[in-house]
């Protein structure tokens, strides 16, 4: 195999490690209310804190925590949920558990390092490798899924928990450590040229393309929970729509990434590369406006096998990832692609800070929460076309 498609590989590999941490508190909620005696609105706030965890990794990645060597960073990244995956089946405080799970959400920051990687590597095949590796966040999930699930067939109580995490933590530490033996490493440049004279956020095209990732980021993470709040399905129903929605997701981040890449080889300047990225996000998500009409259709007639078909439809929204996540090494000069990577990640992960909480103020209002989504798939495509108007960074900077 090809020593960069073997990296690609690998990194998936991580980013689905990594990301088996995700969900996997929760499919334990039982044991977890009985183990602190807390009420099911205390237990929410371990994912909130998550969620939260995600957004603040960005935030730092403007700072020299994730810059410099390349295989420092991700072990680093890595650690930020491993290390607590070790530590939280053996505390007392419910609220040093919530403090770790926002820690375990720094584990987002791969995507922004794992594609600095990828602007090296490839050129027209940016999208699709990204797409793989983007999947991963996926199979990751359903990792996690599954592996809490085996974990509460063959041991009882907190045991259960117990022995879920440390092989969970266990397997991030052995997949980094054969990741780290067949990858090469390379610094991630601290600042910008001239001693960081480019200031990223400075440029209108940063704020105005970074946007046209959070409408898919609030689908993304919040479509499933407000689906399953509004329906009246059986455990197993409810079960299998989840692993749907993640296979689904995992699936269209491969295809519209191999998707990006064929368009890309057309005209690989950095104009041909950008036009390749706005069509598969825009298509992305037309499709997926669609695809929210079938849900919404499914909540309303309390459909399971039309739920099913919505979500496989609408899981397309995470095609916009692979195309989104390959811009900065297509749009901006090589010296100030890793600062615009982290830059562009922070603007969309916003949706993280913002779409739980105002979704979970709606959640009992099925039309006005499908009405913002049809109204988030609409403002991607507007705001896609707004920047595809633009000059990108690298045709107007020096």
């Amino acid at each position: 195999m090809d020593r960069k498609w073997l990296t690609v590989l690998l990194n998936t590999l991580v980013v689905a490690s990594g990301f088996g941490t995700m969900h996997m508190l929760e499919k334990f909620k039982d044991a977890v209310l009985v183990h602190y005696g807390i009420s099911v609105g205390a237990m929410g706030y371990q994912q909130t804190a998550f969620v939260v965890g995600l957004f603040v990794a960005f935030l730092l990645g403007g700072t020299g925590l994730f810059k410099g060597s390349f295989k420092r960073s991700v072990a680093l990244i890595m650690s930020f949920a491993a290390i607590p995956q070790f530590i939280i089946p053996f505390l007392g405080n419910w609220w040093l558990v919530v403090l770790l799970r926002f820690f375990q959400g720094f584990i987002v920051a791969l995507i922004a390092v794992f594609s600095n990687q990828v602007g090296r590597l490839f050129l027209a095949e940016r999208p699709f490798a990204k797409g793989v590796i983007l999947s991963g966040i996926f199979w990751g999930g359903m990792y996690g899924i599954l592996l809490a699930r085996w974990s509460s067939g063959t041991y009882s109580g907190w045991k259960s928990v117990e022995m879920a995490f440390l092989i969970s933590a266990v397997v991030m530490y052995a997949v980094l450590a054969l990741w780290w033996f067949f990858v090469e490493d390379f610094e991630i440049p601290r600042q910008g040229r001239s001693g960081g004279s480019i200031n990223v956020w400075k440029l209108p095209f940063t704020w105005v393309f970074g946007f046209t990732f959070f409408p898919a980021l609030w689908i993304i993470f919040t479509l499933g929970s407000f689906t399953l709040h509004n329906v009246r399905f059986s455990q197993e129903q409810v079960a299998n729509l989840v692993m749907a929605l993640e296979i689904s997701m995992g699936l269209w981040s491969i295809l519209m990434g191999y998707t990006g890449y064929r368009l890309s080889l057309r005209n690989t300047t950095s104009r041909g590369l950008f036009r390749a990225i706005v069509n598969v996000m825009t298509f992305s998500y037309v499709i997926t406006f669609l695809g929210i009409f079938v849900v919404w259709k499914a909540i309303s007639a309390n459909d399971y096998t039309l739920a099913l078909l919505g979500i496989a439809i609408t899981g397309i929204v995470q095609g916009t990832g692979p195309a989104f996540w390959t811009t900065a090494p297509a749009a901006y000069p090589k010296e100030v692609y890793p600062e615009a990577s982290f830059a562009l990640g922070l603007i969309s992960n916003s949706a993280n800070a913002v779409a739980p909480n105002v979704m979970f103020v709606l959640v009992n209002g099925v039309a006005t929460g499908m009405v913002i989504y049809l109204f988030m798939a609409v403002m991607g495509i507007l705001l896609l076309i707004a920047s595809s108007r633009m000059k990108l960074p690298v045709e107007v900077l020096p």
